[in-house]
């Protein structure tokens, strides 16, 4: 047994990464405590009183990587069974007692690892250990065969739905197999194979569990608001006496070496568009190398001096983007080149193309302002990190278990800080540069000719009608669980103490003298600030014969200014290790801004330039174009984006421009000229329409002094947003049918118009859905993924802007249960209207009134509370009303909503699939034949 032992650790890092000393560095100390259990168990503790929540992480050093040829996909279906059930802890109760609680919770398997987290307030902390350790010492018994079967045929779905109902779903199982050797950790995906999942045993699942799911293999990091003496009591009370099991010894890195270049392609039934990508094998993380080669893999590929960008996306016009990054993992690495091609393109010019980049960047070399605005970057990055307790119990726990130590962060920013220009060029000639990869051409089926050259058939094996993986269901009767003994009755669930009382954050109000609007909230926990400014407009003012005008405006004012080429904004928003961007919306033009707050003032005049002084640049406008047209035709290849498509079509009206993206398509988007760009700009950007909204570390008089010049460079005009004439009625239920030929999986989207009273209105009904798919306990997910086994998840929501709403459920279900999936979803909507348990509503309201604990943690949460109050002009108090509303809701009240905004018999059923198999059947709900609807 390990000696229990509480040596205090205190970390002060001296931040600042920059390369020289023009800056002013920060320092940031984070305290913990790391000590063992007799088990083996590691523990680190980190106080943080900023609010009242507690995030708990449970890192186990079990990842894909323990698993064995033909036992694929273990690790990460046993990260499903673990969310089940255990001795003391009932079917589906975990997520139910977090979430009752106010908190939230997930779980993630990687190659090397796997996670388990829970964020709640710091009342409900014993909550989260008790449930925690039930699930470490106590569920073994409980993997019973039907419980088994039913998380087999989720993950079975996931599978379907990310990787092969998705173009180039197949392409890292192509790469993985060619790169490592057969027998090697990472020969095989996370997510596994269909076969070995479908024949994967309980016994076979026990097996692994007992062999890594031990306390002396894992990290249990806790952060938040908490009494680090009272912490470790309950620590100790609850993971105390779990055994721990044999030695599981770390596994040394596992280098791969290829004797010649590998060249597969793939005839990819999903795809619209062909995709290029080249592997190198590469070093493990935290090799020295590593460092290196994430630093060359953002020289080459990122950005516009990228020799990448330059050669395949400026000049050669092959493509809209390149990515190039290296990834270490745990025992080994791979740098990838990914070359998503436009329409057309042939992947053997893209495959000179790179090689033609190595040339240009071999001739342009590098220089020491590339390395400072990388670390300028992952500076900044390391900041927002760990602007929250869950990131900082995440980073604590991940050095803990695969560097051996949490302290090791230090270590880590110093070898960042510490590469230079030669170990660039060194790991460059070591290990890219006439080396030989691994290359894989995925094109659109029929387009063969599209593939680079010399390339072998990948021999990918996918699903087909004839044989369709569905696990059988269990029948006979129910298994008896046995419990296992502890020193105390553990079947008694903590209950909470009296919720910690968090009061919304102060939000201040101004306006500038050019008539913009100003909201902000100051959070001075971390050195960062985070601002936005919303111009109204959007894509409501686009013409619509050339919708898509606001979003390549957005586009375009990042490329450029009057006084800077587009290269030279980027590396100045770089050096200050900055984020800036400007998108558009359906209701606006935004811009988003994240950095230091030492580099605050540098920020906001950048902003200016970009908003006052465009650059009009012809040859950026003709490549943002092709970037847009060329994304725009992949989503054709993406049923998801479809099935969004065909239903905005019915809610619209095709044709019209609400029911167009935001991007256009590609007629209007073709059609567009520079001049329409410019017309807009002129006629439609106007600070009277504008709100900045800031928050972080800066106050009020600091915001209006730093912003002055901005306003009086841009004049306020006077703008009209015109109205939109939204019919609120809806037709009689039909169901419409998109094909998407060879679909494993049908996607289901299923609503109607919806038009609240007002905001307050709105937020009802958000309550009233709440038990039907607001959440993973909703109706339509237990019955669907937890109950049936066809999908990986179900929800329905009310979605509301200031022109119109919409009520969807949706879900993507294995293609031979649609119809009935959507039997399940209309006779769940209907039975809804009838009224809900009262044990229903309270679980409803102690959801959500104790989850507001959570809710102004982070610069992205008080940024969404201010975008609230500008977008639906609330009153700064806004969230104690809501909590009112919450708190008052009758069921009677629940019921009402209900019957007013959610009636299956007036909705558009539209499910996009394989059409010679489901949509003859979809007649038997009775609704009419299904018509088959074309998107253009």
């Amino acid at each position: 047994m390990k000696q229990r032992f509480y040596p205090v650790i205190m970390i002060s890092l001296v931040l600042m990464i920059f390369a020289g000393c023009q800056h002013k560095s920060e320092e940031l100390s984070i305290i913990f405590e790391k000590y063992t259990l007799g088990n083996g168990l590691d523990v680190i503790l980190h106080q943080d009183h900023s609010d009242p929540i507690v995030a708990v992480a449970i890192q186990y050093h079990v990842g894909s990587n323990r698993e064995k040829p033909g036992k694929t996909g273990f690790a990460h279906l046993f990260e499903h069974m673990m969310f089940q059930q255990s001795e003391n802890v009932g079917q589906d109760e975990f997520f139910k007692k977090i979430q009752g609680a106010g908190g939230t919770l997930n779980g993630g398997t990687s190659t090397d690892g796997t996670v388990y987290y829970e964020v709640v307030p710091k009342n409900a902390a014993e909550l989260a250990l008790w449930l925690e350790s039930d699930r470490m010492g106590y569920l073994i018994n409980t993997v019973t065969r039907s419980a088994f079967a039913n998380q087999q045929d989720v993950v079975l779905n996931e599978k379907r739905q990310m990787v092969d109902n998705n173009p180039y779903g197949h392409n890292n199982y192509v790469i993985h197999k060619n790169l490592f050797p057969d027998g090697h950790p990472y020969n095989w995906q996370v997510i596994g194979e269909m076969e070995d999942l479908f024949n994967a045993t309980v016994e076979d699942v026990k097996a692994f569990h007992q062999e890594f799911y031990l306390p002396n293999n894992a990290t249990l990091a806790i952060a938040g608001d908490f009494e680090p003496e009272e912490m470790k009591a309950l620590v100790e009370k609850y993971f105390g006496e779990i055994p721990s099991g044999e030695k599981v010894e770390d596994m040394d890195p596992v280098y791969v070496t290829l004797e010649q270049t590998k060249r597969l392609y793939h005839e990819d039934n999903f795809a619209k568009t062909p995709l290029l990508t080249m592997v190198w094998p590469v070093v493990e993380q935290y090799h020295p190398d590593a460092y290196a080669l994430d630093f060359l893999g953002q020289i080459l590929g990122s950005g516009r001096k990228a020799p990448m960008y330059k050669v395949l996306v400026k000049e050669k016009k092959l493509t809209s983007r390149v990515s190039v990054y290296n990834y270490a993992m745990e025992l080994a690495g791979k740098f990838t080149i990914s070359v998503p091609g436009n329409a057309g393109t042939s992947l053997a010019d893209a495959e000179a193309a790179v090689f033609e980049a190595f040339e240009r960047f071999e001739q342009e070399g590098i220089t020491e302002t590339d390395l400072e605005k990388i670390k300028a970057g992952l500076e900044t990055g390391f900041y927002n990190g760990i602007s929250s307790v869950l990131g900082k119990s995440f980073q604590l726990a991940r050095y803990s278990e695969y560097a051996g130590d949490p302290s090791f962060i230090a270590e880590d920013i110093k070898n960042i800080r510490s590469v230079t220009i030669d170990d660039v060029w060194r790991v460059y000639e070591k290990y890219i540069k006439d080396q030989p990869f691994v290359l894989t051409s995925f094109v659109p089926k029929g387009q063969l000719e599209l593939s680079a050259a010399d390339c072998e058939k990948a021999g990918i094996v996918e699903e087909s009608g004839d044989q369709v993986y569905k696990v059988a269901e269990v029948t006979g009767e129910e298994e008896v669980i046995t419990r296992t003994p502890s020193a105390f009755d553990r079947s008694v669930e903590p209950v909470p103490g009296p919720d910690p009382v968090r009061d919304a954050p102060e939000v201040w109000k101004s306006s500038l003298p050019n008539g913009m609007k100003v909201l902000g909230i100051e959070h001075d926990e971390l050195p960062l600030v985070q601002y936005t400014i919303d111009i109204d407009g959007g894509h409501l003012l686009d013409p619509v014969d050339k919708s898509g005008v606001a979003s390549l405006l957005a586009t375009m004012l990042m490329e450029g200014t009057a006084s800077k080429t587009p290269e030279e904004l980027e590396e100045a928003i770089d050096l200050l290790g900055a984020r800036i961007r400007v998108s558009a919306g359906l209701e606006s033009i935004t811009v988003n801004v994240n950095c230091l707050a030492r580099n605050l003032e540098k920020t906001v005049e950048l902003v200016q330039e970009i908003l006052v002084e465009p650059r009009w640049d012809e040859i950026e406008f003709e490549i943002a174009k092709m970037k847009v047209v060329n994304n725009l035709k992949r989503n054709n290849a993406n049923p998801n984006f479809l099935s969004w498509q065909a239903f905005n079509d019915l809610i619209h009206g095709k044709g019209s421009l609400l029911a167009t993206s935001t991007s256009g398509t590609v007629e209007t988007v073709t059609a567009i000229t520079l001049d329409d760009l410019k017309a807009y700009y002129t006629n439609n950007l106007s600070p009277s329409v504008a709100t900045l909204m800031i928050v972080g570390d800066v106050d009020q008089q600091t915001t209006t002094r730093l912003f002055s010049g901005l306003a009086s460079a841009w004049p306020e005009k006077e703008v009209t947003i015109p109205d939109f004439n939204f019919t609120p009625e809806n037709p009689d239920a039909k169901i419409y049918f998109v094909d998407f030929p060879g679909a494993k999986q049908s996607v289901i989207s299923i609503g109607s118009r919806y038009t609240p009273e007002d905001h307050f209105d709105h937020y009802a009904a958000t309550i009233a859905n709440y038990k039907l798919g607001g959440s993973f306990n909703g109706r339509l997910n237990m019955i669907l993924r937890e109950e049936k086994g066809f999908t990986y998840g179900a929800r329905s929501g009310f979605n509301l802007n200031n022109v119109y709403g919409t009520f969807n459920a949706n879900s993507s279900v294995r293609s031979d249960a649609t119809l009935e999936s959507v039997q399940i979803f209309h006779d769940e909507m209907a039975g809804y209207r009838k009224g809900i348990p009262a044990e229903d509503l309270e679980f409803t309201k102690s959801a959500l009134l104790k989850s507001n604990a959570r809710n102004y943690e982070t610069l992205g949460s008080l940024q969404g509370i201010l975008r609230d109050i500008n977008s639906y002009e609330l009153p700064v108090d806004y969230i104690a009303q809501e909590q009112e509303t919450l708190r008052s809701m009758t069921l009677e009240q629940h019921q009402e909503i209900s019957r007013k905004y959610i009636d299956p018999e007036r909705m558009f059923y539209v499910v996009v699939g394989d059409a010679a198999t489901q949509q003859e059947p979809l007649k038997a709900l009775g609704f009419g034949k299904p018509e088959l609807i074309s998107l253009d």
